[in-house]
């Protein structure tokens, strides 16, 4: 078992199934035991249980004892055993098992380690749990079971409150004890319910865990305790209603039930303050609740809750609600006279009870003497301050005060003790004066009333003036009876006006409480020499004849008065001393060196004297080339550094000039020690985004010497302008810009870079496409003093916005922006032009190669051969077009030839053209119906379009005949009949005018038809528009020709070889051509070639 002082092997409670390690026989491990399980409750005795798998078997428990070094065997019919715990190691152990007739069934090993075991504590017992209806308290006691536990534990005890049906958890809370090893000790535990305790039944359960932090296993809470409980008043015998408590606190959660007798149904239980009905939960069959959450205030005469049951029987209960008395506020006592101690407090928040049973009342108890004094109300309503006299008794000096607040909802105090002599509180001092004694000094005087022989007086004195805060002096003094008081006030600054306040007390170690301060006093000390000489720098000219001296005005503190006139001494090798007087409201004067250098001293004089003379060189050390840096910006000044330098000796001097406005700048300076090597530079009058230069010198034993310069802003601000930027030149694919560098007047700090945003966009808009869709491209360019950019990889003939910005440190400025167009790229043209026009002669080459090739069947398809004209018809009407038929029929030639023209010379809008018969040797071969009926041999010609005349003048021997009008007819392009015409070989023709028929025949005297044919050749010649071929040459022997007498066609040609339908011409044979010497038709287009087909 655990032995040993220390507890090193205990942890929490967990089942542990083990494995089985080595199986020695195994006869039939159908009955083996299952769930095999180790376990303590006590850290002394390990329970091994198992489950059977069947009834009527037997066991035997054998384990290794290591105590004795022997196997110990237990029999057993039960299905657990017990063993010894043992620390630091393992045990085996067999588990036999038996049949009914004790034959070994099964057998198995177990080796089992003490970190293996879980720690389960026994389960907890419940004493008594009893109830206080009046706090609705449960009080619950046990016993923690200790004596079953050899060693001290820390134990957790988890307890559970329950109630309603079925029960719910209500409360659950952890509470802690120490076990005693070997040692029961009874525990209580209490707990406020949330509801009435006679509303229904409580119940509560503990378990309990104990903390074995060093012990090797694993740890467990116990099983729960068995329910104790607190019986309620539902039990079917009372009608009430219960409430926590007649006067509530503002913000809490009251709880009413209705208990019901039994055969009763409750109608409605409600709360005054909630009009809306809450809803009920049901704790029992005779028991039923509302709560009402967070109430407020109650009126004066409080609210109500009550129950009503269907047999309108109310029971009710008002309900005050307010709040429990503060904490006293500022509880103080003090004494004046040593008669009576008054005490003072606050009575902090009202508590919105009234009446004397609800009421806070106030007790001021003294616990030394016993006596107590009650606060005496005034009036029905509360107050927020007090006041209370106590008196004092003879010989006292100690009084211990407690001051009580008390009301139903709870009490409040506060404790104050006192010794008198501690608490005087004296009056205001009167009638201060003050006298001068020197310069630095005063005297004050002043009065207190009253028996103050006793005491010790601690006064405070306080100076106030102008510009600095309150100087508090504390002094001591014997205290008289109605006297006066004088103090000598020292330290003081000369010609400086200050405001004297005095006030008294008890002084150590009686301090308690100063009186109040008496009515201030104003008062001017008298003047002094200037406590130190001015703050002095020099500028030398360039030329370094002259130097300027400059002294800052010493301020008001050290001037000790009004300076008149500043004096500077020097002195010179033939005049010796010099001194020149400055008045006081110049802070500066220029010497002439004349090539010498001296050293000046400058002191400042008032009415009391001067100054300590301020010593400044006008020598200045060579530099070769010194360097320019930039400050850092701190926001309310420049930090500057510089190198230390040994030589050194009389400190550093940081000098700037500063330029208010148009006139000359204001220098300014400040002096460092030798040893200081970085300083922040501030001045009222620095602005953000200034530049201010810093001229660093260095103070040695023979002059000053320049050792930088140092450029700076307060604070970095965007540069308040844009920079000018011109294009210095543009390519098709790039756009060379340059710009100028912002001016240090409008660069409002340092120039770190630019920023160049370029997008394509159209002229005229402000912000270019890809500005706004804050995409543009964008060049950084970090170098300061770069003024000109290349932009590279553009587009030609392409328009770009540009905006160009420069940025600083505090931001960046506004930009400037360009637009520009790139140029054409000539290259690209050129190549634009050469590709088309080579693509073109390719083409025409390879186009000009195959027609050579094709050659035959281009001639074919667009020079045909010409069809034989016997195949050809003319059109044919019924009557002329312009005879009113809608369906006019076509025009059917005859072959025929005419022999005889009436001329008619009357002219008509549409010419008709009648009795002219047109006769054909073949007319009379015809058969009787090849024509229509209405046309037969003698035809009437109609013919609408212009119509052009010719006057033809009767030939020589015709004089007795007058000229004839002729008339050509063009019907629908057919020609006039092909006939052989003898005329008078003198006849004149007309000239050609306008639109002709294919062939002008002269009609002077159609008689005359059989003349020569040197008629046909003058009739050829005539102008105007010409057949296609010589009538002449055509082939008589064609069928269907107009002088075939062969021809059976009913539509034989007239005029001319053509198409039936097409009124376009035919080409004429190249015999034709070359026969013939044919008048040119003006009106004949390339075109025809591709509109004429052959006709069958």
């Amino acid at each position: 078992m655990w032995r040993g002082p220390s507890l090193c092997c205990l942890l929490a409670v967990a089942h542990l199934y083990f494995l089985v390690l080595v199986p020695s026989q195994e006869t039939d491990s159908l009955n083996e035991p299952q769930n095999v399980t180790f376990i303590t409750h006590d850290l002394q005795n390990v329970i091994c249980s198992w489950t059977p798998r069947r009834l009527g078997l037997s066991y035997r428990f054998c384990y290794y004892d290591r105590q004795t070094s022997s196997t110990k065997c237990v029999p057993t019919q039960e299905n657990s055993a017990q063993m010894p715990l043992y620390s630091f190691g393992s045990t085996s152990v067999e588990l036999k098992t038996f049949d009914s007739s004790v034959k070994l069934i099964s057998e198995k090993t177990f080796r089992i380690h003490d970190k293996d075991i879980p720690y389960v504590p026994f389960t907890p017992h419940i004493n008594t749990l009893t109830a206080n209806n009046l706090t609705h308290t449960l009080n619950l006691e046990w016993d923690d079971g200790g004596s079953a536990v050899p060693i001290d534990v820390d134990v957790t005890w988890e307890i559970q409150v329950l109630r309603k049906d079925p029960m719910e958890i209500v409360a659950q809370e952890l509470y802690n004890s120490k076990l005693i090893g070997k040692h029961t000790t009874i525990l209580h535990w209490s707990w406020t319910s949330d509801i009435p305790l006679g509303c229904t039944t409580h119940y509560v359960q503990i378990r309990c865990f104990h903390h074995l932090g060093e012990y090797p296993g694993p740890k467990s809470w116990s099983e729960w305790s068995l329910l104790a409980n607190s019986p309620g008043q539902d039990t079917g015998f009372n009608y009430r209603i219960f409430t926590m408590t007649e006067v509530a606190q503002v913000g809490s959660n009251l709880t009413f039930c209705c208990v019901l007798k039994t055969g009763q149904e409750l109608v409605n239980i409600e709360y005054d303050s909630y009009p809306v009905p809450q809803p009920r939960i049901r704790l029992s069959n005779y028991s039923v609740m509302i709560q009402a959450p967070n109430v407020h205030k109650s009126i004066v005469a409080g609210d109500n809750a009550w129950c009503q049951t269907k047999s309108y029987d109310i029971v009710g209960v008002t309900v005050f609600v307010g709040y429990p008395p503060d904490v006293p506020q500022d509880l103080t006592c003090e004494i004046s006279d040593f008669n009576q101690i008054t005490c003072e407090w606050k009575g902090g928040r009202s508590t919105n009870l009234y009446g004397p049973l609800r009421r806070t009342n106030y007790t001021l108890f003294e616990s030394t003497s016993g006596e107590s004094v009650t606060y005496q109300y005034a009036g029905y309503q509360n107050v927020e301050h007090y006041r209370c006299n106590f008196p004092v008794r003879d010989g006292q000096r100690k009084y211990h005060f407690t001051l009580r607040g008390i009301n139903p909802l709870g009490q409040s105090e506060a404790t104050f003790s006192i010794d008198i002599n501690y608490r005087v509180h004296l009056q205001a001092p009167t009638a201060l004066t003050v006298t001068n004694d020197t310069s630095t000094h005063v005297t004050l005087s002043w009065h207190l009333s009253g028996n103050l022989e006793p005491i010790m007086l601690q006064c405070q004195i306080r100076i106030n003036s102008s510009g600095t805060t309150g100087d508090l002096r504390n002094v001591q003094l014997n205290g008289t009876k109605d006297l006066g008081y004088s103090v000598s006030v020292d330290k003081l600054h000369p010609y400086t006006m200050y405001i004297f306040q005095v006030r008294c007390a008890a002084a150590e170690p009686f301090f308690w409480k100063w009186s109040k301060w008496n009515e201030s006093e104003n008062h001017t000390t008298l003047e002094a020499p200037p406590a130190r000489g001015p703050d002095v720098w020099r500028d030398r000219s360039p030329d370094g004849e002259t130097v300027n001296i400059f002294w800052k005005p010493l301020p008001i503190s050290e001037t000790n008065g009004l300076i008149r006139n500043y004096e500077v001494h020097w002195s010179e090798p033939e005049k010796g001393a010099v001194t020149e007087k400055v008045p006081a409201h110049r802070n500066g004067t220029t010497i002439d060196l004349g090539g010498n250098d001296y050293v000046f001293y400058v002191v400042a004089e008032n009415n009391a004297g001067s100054s300590p003379p301020s010593l400044i060189k006008s020598a200045e050390l060579p530099i070769d080339s010194p360097t320019t840096e930039e400050g850092f910006a701190t926001g309310d000044g420049i930090s500057i550094a510089w190198h230390p330098d040994s030589e050194v000796t009389c400190g550093y001097t940081v000098r700037w000039c500063i330029a208010p406005g148009p006139g000359p700048c204001v220098v300014d300076w400040e002096t460092f020690p030798s040893n200081v090597t970085q300083a922040v530079i501030k001045s009222d009058v620095f602005q953000p985004g200034m530049r201010y230069n810093f001229s660093i010198f260095g103070c040695k034993d023979n002059g000053y010497q320049l050792i930088k310069y140092v450029n700076g802003y307060t604070k970095e601000l965007s540069p308040r302008i844009s920079p000018k930027v011109v294009v210095e030149r543009t390519t098709s694919d790039s756009i060379l810009i340059t710009w100028d560098i912002l001016p240090v007047s409008e660069s409002c700090g340092f120039i770190k870079g630019y920023l160049l945003q370029f997008a394509k966009g159209e002229e005229g808009k402000i912000m270019p496409k890809g500005f706004e869709t804050g995409h543009p491209e964008l060049f950084n360019i970090t170098e300061p003093k770069q003024t000109k950019l290349k932009i590279s990889n553009l587009q030609d003939k392409t328009s770009y916005h540009l905006n160009l910005s420069a940025y600083t440190a505090g931001g960046i400025g506004p930009g400037r922006n360009l637009y520009v167009v790139t140029k054409e790229n000539s290259v690209g043209l050129i190549i634009a032009i050469i590709i088309p026009v080579a693509i073109v002669v390719v083409l025409a080459l390879v186009t000009s190669l195959l027609c050579y090739q094709k050659r035959e069947w281009i001639k074919e398809t667009f020079y045909p051969t010409i069809p034989n004209p016997v195949n050809c018809k003319a059109l044919e009407f019924q009557k002329g077009p312009c005879e009113g038929k809608t369906n006019p029929k076509t025009l059917e030639m005859n072959p025929c030839t005419p022999n005889n023209i009436e001329v008619i010379e009357t002219q008509y809008p549409c010419l008709k053209i009648e009795d002219t018969a047109i006769t054909s040797p073949m007319a009379d071969d015809l058969p009787e119906d090849g024509f229509d009926s209405e046309t037969e041999s003698h035809i009437v010609v109609s013919y609408c379009p212009p119509i052009i005349e010719e006057e033809i003048s009767n030939p020589p021997g015709e004089e007795t005949m007058g000229s004839s009008q002729v008339i050509y007819i063009d019907i629908q392009s057919g020609y006039p009949p092909q006939v052989k015409l003898k005329e008078e070989p003198e006849a004149d023709y007309v000239a050609a005018a306008g639109y002709k028929p294919q062939m002008q025949l002269p009609v002077n005297n159609l008689l005359k038809m059989e003349e020569p044919s040197s008629v046909d050749e003058d009739v050829d010649k005539a102008a105007g528009y010409r057949p296609q071929v010589n009538p002449s040459a055509w082939n008589t022997a064609c069928p269907d020709s107009p002088t075939s007498i062969e021809s059976n066609n009913e539509n034989a040609s007239f005029g001319s070889p053509c198409s039936i339908n097409s009124r376009q011409f035919l080409i004429p044979s190249k015999e034709d051509e070359d026969s013939q010497n044919v008048v040119t038709n003006t009106g004949w287009s390339f075109a025809n070639f591709f509109h004429n087909k052959p006709n069958d």
